[in-house]
């Protein structure tokens, strides 16, 4: 790996009287494609410009390959950064942008010329080389940046919500375009976003925070299906949360008296509950079924629950549902059913229909205990 390893050490970071970053501590591998997720004033950002050397912390330590770095200016760290707004000499060419880093540097025209072609070459831009910027849209703009940014051959870029200004479909493209050059060049890249499905799609890991602390860090699959607290279970995906109070175990599998719902069976394996213990427990609702008729042959392991459809919504690969439970009217679990094939007279379930709803044990998660 050509990458660096990047520590972050309890670092917190104060604009006068308010608290950005709360004693953020991260491990960051050589080569790793890291996300750091979360809303927008979260503190991601600010962490990102520290790393960076942009902005100095308040306290803590940040370090590449061991060496302390807060001590040195943005240009002295091997780093670079890709911006949201792409930071482009609007009067120069896509060569001479690209270029430029190596220009300072006073390198070797042949040198530069192979290098510029090389990393134009890596993000699609070939036959570009003499437009301007403002010739140039907002995908190929950002592909500028990155190209210009990787000539230096740093040891970590750093993406500062580098895809935010552009539409879905050529974000998603961008995107699986960095998860090729990080294949490819093998540094560490570290990628701030507020977007789940972007973090998911090709981090090796994601540090999740809210409010200046990292409440989770895991793979994307530890992210989704066992979320450290409420908060990451509601940002990551959508979810039914759900609580009550553990009436028995058998092994790993959890017989929960929730709220409203009366015993729900959960497999939890992350930790051991015991008996009588308050306790929030999930189930996403994509692993839900749905069906108009009462499903037969169900383990002892799954759970049935009749219920009413009070709204569905349809969105071509899939239909949500809203359903209120027979056994408590006031409440509502989201249902997600994905179309596998063609629908000729449209979904099978529409509104105000009677259902069942049935879930496998294993597919619900117990997040955290409640304080009684």
């Amino acid at each position: 790996m050509k990458g660096s390893r990047v520590r972050v050490e309890v670092v917190a970071k104060w604009f006068d009287d308010f608290q950005a970053l709360k004693d953020v501590s991260l491990d960051i591998k050589k080569g790793e494609f890291f996300s750091i997720l979360g809303p927008s004033g979260c503190g991601k950002t600010t962490l990102l410009r520290i790393i960076a050397g942009f902005e100095d912390p308040s306290a803590g330590l940040v370090s590449l390959d061991d060496q302390n770095v807060v001590p040195l200016p943005p240009n002295k760290r091997p780093l670079n950064t890709v911006f949201q707004n792409y930071a482009l000499f609007p009067h120069l060419t896509v060569f001479d942008n690209v270029a430029f880093p190596l220009q300072l540097r006073r390198e070797n025209p042949k040198v530069i010329e192979t290098q510029v072609r090389k990393y134009l070459a890596m993000v699609h831009l070939n036959g570009h080389e003499e437009k301007k910027p403002g010739q140039l849209s907002g995908g190929m703009k950002q592909r500028v940046a990155i190209a210009r940014a990787l000539i230096s051959e740093p040891k970590v870029l750093l993406l500062d919500e580098p895809l935010s200004a552009l539409d879905a479909k050529l974000r998603q493209s961008l995107l699986m375009d960095l998860d090729f050059i990080h294949d490819a060049i093998g540094i560490t890249f570290i990628y701030v976003t507020h977007d789940q499905s972007e973090a998911l799609s090709v981090s090796d890991r994601v540090a999740v925070m809210n409010e200046g602390v990292v409440l989770q860090v895991g793979t994307p699959y530890q992210i989704y299906e066992q979320p450290a607290n409420p908060f990451v279970a509601r940002f990551i995906g959508e979810n039914n949360l759900l609580e009550g109070v553990i009436l028995s175990k058998n092994g790993f599998c959890y017989t929960i008296d929730t709220d409203g719902l009366g015993a729900l069976k959960v497999t939890s394996e992350s930790r051991l509950w015991e008996p009588g213990q308050r306790v929030l427990h999930t189930i996403r609702p994509e692993k839900i079924s749905i069906t108009k008729t009462k499903p037969g042959g169900l383990s002892k392991d799954y759970n049935l629950l009749p219920g009413r459809t009070f709204e569905s919504i349809y969105s071509g690969f899939q239909s949500k549902f809203f359903v209120h439970p027979e056994a408590n009217e006031k409440m509502q679990l989201k249902v997600f059913k994905q179309h596998e094939s063609f629908l000729e007279r449209g979904p099978d379930i529409s509104w105000d229909e009677e259902v069942f709803l049935s879930w496998d044990a294993d597919d619900g998660y117990i997040v955290e205990a409640i304080p009684q």
